[in-house]
C-alpha cells in the first residue's frame, strides 16, 4: 500500500516535530505513581476544556480505548513512555510523553513498520485529486513534485491523513477574519497547507468547525526561514515572565495554553509579548524543531540552542534591565518597575503574585544579568476542526452518509471525527486522538478492501 508525501522526507510531519505528548487514561505509569484517573474524570475535563463544543461520542470512544489502543499498542511497537505529567486543564497527571518526544515516537513506529516490510513511501508525490467511479473512491491522481509528471494510483480504499492547514496562514485568516490584522506564524508540519480539505469537499465530503484553531504563543519567528513566516516553539522556561509592548505583565504565565495564554496575548495591542528571563534560565530553553535536535537522537542540542539565543534577531539581551527595555522598545521605567514588582513577591515569600495569581513558591527571581527577552508571537499550531467522519473514520457527506472507499484521520479530521476536542483542548488531546483515529481508519479501510476484521 503506497503512502504519499509531497516532500522529499517523511520526518517533517507535525507529529515528528511536536513534543509527542498524548493524553492517555488509566495507564500502568499512572497507577505506579499513585495517580487515580478514570474515564469519567477524563471525560469531565475534556468537555470542560472544549467549552461545550466537543464531539462527546468521539471523546468517549477515544478516552475508553486510549490505554489499550494507543499506550499499550505503541509500547508493543518500541515506544518508551517516560511518565505522566500534570498539564493545564487536567485534574490529574495524564500527559504521557514518549522518550525523544515526537521524533522518538515517530522513529519507533517507523522502525517497526520497516521491520515488518512496510516501507512503501512515495516521496515527492503530492495527491491532487480523488478518483471517483460509480460513487466510490477508487484512487488518487498525484503529481511528482520534482518533474511535474502526473500519476494515477488506484486502490480498493483510500485513507487520507494530509494534516491541517496551519502552514497556510492565508487559509487560517480566511476562516478567522478577526486575526487578519495580526502577525500569525506557521507552526505545523511544512506540508500542512489544507490541500486535503479541498480534495474531500470536491467529492462531497463536509468540513466542520474550521475556525477552531489552537494557537501557541510561546514561539518566536524562525530567523532561518527566508519567508519570515515560520515559528519556532520554545519550551522549558518555567520562571520567565511575559510583558506586552507597553512593558507590563498582563497574565499568569503558568496558564500558557491555547485556551488561556493565547487568548491573553491575542488581546494585546499589538498581539505579541516578550518572554523575559535572566542568565540562569537560558540553559532550560528547548526548541521543538528537528533543526535544534542532536541528529538521530530527537533530543535538544544545547550548542544549537545556545547559538539561536545568541544569533536570533528575535531574541534580545541587555546587561541591565534598562538596557533590555531599550532593546525591545518598551518604556524603561515601566519595564524595570514590572520586573522589580514581580521579584518582590518572590522575595517576600508570597504564595502567589497579587496581580494574576501565579504561584510563586520555589520560583526564581529575574535578577542575574545578562537579561534576555524572546519575542513570543502567536503561532497557528493545531486544527480542532476538519473533515467530518463517522466512528469508522469514513468521510461523510452533508446528510451524514459515508462516502464509499474514503477514510480520513488525524488533523485533517480535526484530530478525529471532525471536532473531537471542541473549541479548546487539553494538552495531549491532539496527537493522541490523531494517532488513534489513524489506527481506526486503517483497520476499517483494510476491512473495506477485504482484509481483517476492522477496529476492535
Amino acid at each position: 500500500t503506497p503512502m504519499m508525501r509531497p516532500s522529499s522526507t517523511i520526518n517533517s510531519l507535525a507529529a515528528a516535530v511536536s513534543g509527542g505528548g498524548c493524553a492517555i487514561v488509566d495507564t500502568f505509569l499512572q497507577r505506579e505513581a499513585g495517580i487515580e484517573d478514570s474515564h469519567d474524570l477524563a471525560f469531565e475535563d475534556w468537555i470542560k476544556a472544549g467549552q461545550g463544543k466537543a464531539d462527546e461520542v468521539w471523546a468517549r470512544f477515544y478516552i475508553e480505548r486510549s490505554n489499550d489502543a494507543l499506550f499499550q499498542w505503541a509500547k508493543d511497537r518500541g515506544v518508551e513512555w517516560v511518565g505522566a505529567r500534570q498539564n493545564e486543564g487536567n485534574s490529574v497527571p495524564r500527559w504521557h510523553q514518549p522518550k525523544g518526544g515526537g521524533g522518538g515516537l515517530w522513529n519507533a513506529l517507523y522502525r517497526t513498520a520497516q521491520d515488518r516490510g512496510i516501507d512503501t513511501w512515495l516521496t515527492n508525490t503530492a495527491a491532487k485529486e480523488l478518483i471517483v467511479e460509480d460513487g466510490r473512491i477508487i484512487g488518487v491522481i498525484a503529481e511528482d513534485t520534482t518533474s511535474g509528471d502526473t500519476v494515477e494510483v488506484l486502490a480498493k480504499a483510500v485513507v487520507m491523513g494530509s494534516g491541517g492547514f496551519n502552514s497556510n496562514i492565508d487559509m487560517v485568516k480566511e476562516v478567522r477574519p478577526d486575526l487578519r490584522r495580526h502577525r500569525i506564524l506557521e507552526g505545523s508540519g511544512r506540508g500542512d497547507t489544507g490541500d486535503g480539505h479541498g480534495m474531500v469537499e470536491a467529492v462531497g465530503g463536509t468540513t466542520t468547525h474550521m475556525d477552531d484553531i489552537w494557537f501557541y504563543v510561546f514561539a518566536i519567528p524562525d530567523h532561518k526561514d527566508e519567508r519570515g513566516r515560520r515559528g519556532l516553539v520554545i519550551r522549558g522556561v518555567p520562571d520567565n515572565i511575559w510583558v506586552n509592548a507597553q512593558g507590563v505583565r498582563f497574565h499568569n504565565e503558568d496558564l500558557s495554553g491555547g485556551g488561556t495564554g493565547s487568548v491573553a496575548v491575542l488581546a494585546q495591542e499589538p498581539a505579541y509579548c516578550w518572554s523575559v528571563m535572566d542568565s540562569t534560565m537560558t540553559d532550560d530553553v528547548t526548541v521543538s524543531d528537528p533543526q535544534y535536535y542532536i541528529p538521530g537522537a530527537s533530543v535538544k542540542d544545547p550548542e544549537k540552542v545556545k547559538a539561536l539565543i545568541e544569533e536570533s534577531p528575535h531574541i534580545k539581551s541587555g546587561d541591565t534591565l534598562e538596557a533590555l527595555a531599550s532593546e525591545i522598545g518598551v518604556p524603561e521605567d515601566t519595564f524595570v518597575e514590572t520586573v522589580n514588582h514581580y521579584n518582590s513577591g518572590i522575595d517576600q515569600g508570597l504564595k502567589e503574585d497579587p496581580d494574576f495569581g501565579r504561584p510563586l513558591s520555589n520560583r526564581k527571581m529575574i535578577q542575574s544579568p545578562p537579561y534576555y527577552a524572546l519575542n513570543f508571537t502567536p503561532t497557528a499550531r493545531k486544527n480542532f476542526g476538519g473533515v467530518k467522519t463517522d466512528l469508522k473514520c469514513r468521510a461523510v457527506d452533508k446528510h451524514y452518509e459515508p462516502i464509499p472507499g474514503l477514510f480520513v484521520a488525524g488533523e485533517l479530521a480535526g484530530m478525529a471525527g471532525g471536532h473531537i476536542n471542541g473549541k479548546h483542548g487539553l494538552e495531549g488531546t491532539m496527537l493522541g486522538p490523531a494517532l488513534f483515529s489513524g489506527r481506526v481508519a486503517g483497520a476499517w479501510a483494510a476491512k473495506d478492501a477485504g482484509f481483517g476484521e476492522g477496529f476492535k
